[in-house]
This record gives C-alpha cells, sequence and structure tokens, in this order.
C-alpha cells in the first residue's frame, strides 16, 4: 500500500451496497441523460456492431490502458496517490464476483453517452474528441486533490473517443472500457489481499 502523506486527506470508507448502488444508479443516470439527448436532437448516434475485428482491438486497447497506467503509477507519485484513494474507495468493498459489475455497468453506460451520443452531437472532430474527453475525465472527479486522476482518465477518454471515431464502431471503447475495469479491480484485489486483525482468522 502508498504511504499517504498527512496533508492528504484519505476518502470516506463505503460499503459493498453503497459501492453498487451508487454504480447502478449512475449507469442508469448516464443512460437516462443519453436517451433524453437522442431524442431531443438529430444527430445520428454511433452505434455498436458487432465485429471480431473490432472486438479484439478493444481488448487490445484495454489491455494497453491498463499497462500505461501502471507505468504512470509507478513514475508519477501524485497520480499514484490519487489512484490508490480511487480505488481503494471503490474496489476495495467489492467482492469478487462484483467486478464484473464495475467492468459492465459503467463501460456500458458511459461509452453510450460519451462516446455514443455526447461525441457526435459535439461532432466527430478533433473539438468533440477534446471536449467529450474533459467531460469524461470531470465525471471522475471526486476532489480537486484527485487532479491528477481526472487527468490520466482524460486522456483515457480521449484514446477511446479516438477509437470510436475511427472506426465508427462503439464496441471498440466499450470492450476496452470493460476490460480495463476488470483487469484493474482483479490487479487490485490481487495485489492488496484483505488484512485480518492479528489473533483473528
Amino acid at each position: 500500500m502508498v504511504d499517504r502523506p498527512n496533508q492528504q486527506p484519505e476518502l470516506e470508507s463505503l460499503t459493498r451496497t453503497q459501492v453498487l448502488i451508487a454504480m447502478g444508479v449512475t449507469a442508469l443516470l448516464l443512460l437516462f441523460v443519453a436517451k433524453v439527448w437522442q431524442y431531443f436532437d438529430t444527430f445520428p448516434a454511433l452505434r455498436m456492431t458487432w465485429q471480431l475485428q473490432h472486438a479484439a482491438w478493444g481488448i487490445g486497447s484495454g489491455i494497453g490502458i491498463t499497462a500505461a497506467s501502471a507505468v504512470i503509477y509507478q513514475l508519477w507519485p501524485q497520480y499514484r496517490l490519487s489512484a490508490s484513494l480511487y480505488l481503494q474507495l471503490v474496489i476495495k468493498p467489492l467482492v469478487w464476483t462484483d467486478l464484473i459489475w464495475l467492468g459492465l455497468l459503467p463501460g456500458l453506460s458511459e461509452e453510450l453517452l460519451f462516446r455514443g451520443v455526447m461525441l457526435p452531437a459535439l461532432g466527430l472532430n478533433w473539438v468533440g474528441l477534446i471536449l467529450s474527453s474533459l467531460c469524461f475525465g470531470v465525471l471522475h472527479l471526486n476532489n480537486l486533490q484527485q487532479w491528477s486522476y481526472v487527468a490520466w482518465v482524460t486522456v483515457v477518454g480521449f484514446f477511446l473517443g479516438y477509437s470510436a471515431w475511427s472506426t465508427g464502431n462503439l464496441l471498440v471503447p466499450v470492450i476496452a472500457h470493460i476490460t480495463t475495469n476488470i483487469i484493474t479491480g482483479v490487479s487490485w484485489k490481487i495485489t492488496h489481499p484483505p488484512q485480518h486483525p492479528l489473533g483473528k482468522t
């Protein structure tokens, strides 16, 4: 576990139920916003079409994002602290089977809104890509001290948006997002096993 400087307050712990409810409610809210946006606008949203090549691209992208995050985690102390606090808040209360929901709920709802709806609505161009990525980063802002984590998530959002834009298929960022979340959750669980008080089993 990363040592935390005294000046950095810890995030308040959540229970497993609170994390699962938060993920579910957030996913429903994002899906609702996406549907309302589509209802009042006339732009063609990006569709998700099954193609084996794009699915493989998504898996590879997720692995690449996770690997890049691991490198930045080692090289950037501020990001290491910020990411550790965020991951401990979200993943620590979850059991192994919950990691499926950690991948599916954000992966589907966030990609549908930010890459499926927001990106084409703002424009399938560099401006739309940058603005949708910034909004994606802000979604992950818990407090201002988490700015380095938000900065990285914004970069990831840019990459996911570009993958959707370049392929015209929402499947790529959806699978990349799901893959990233599941690998991150599994890695965190493996490297942070539960600690039992001395004398207790």
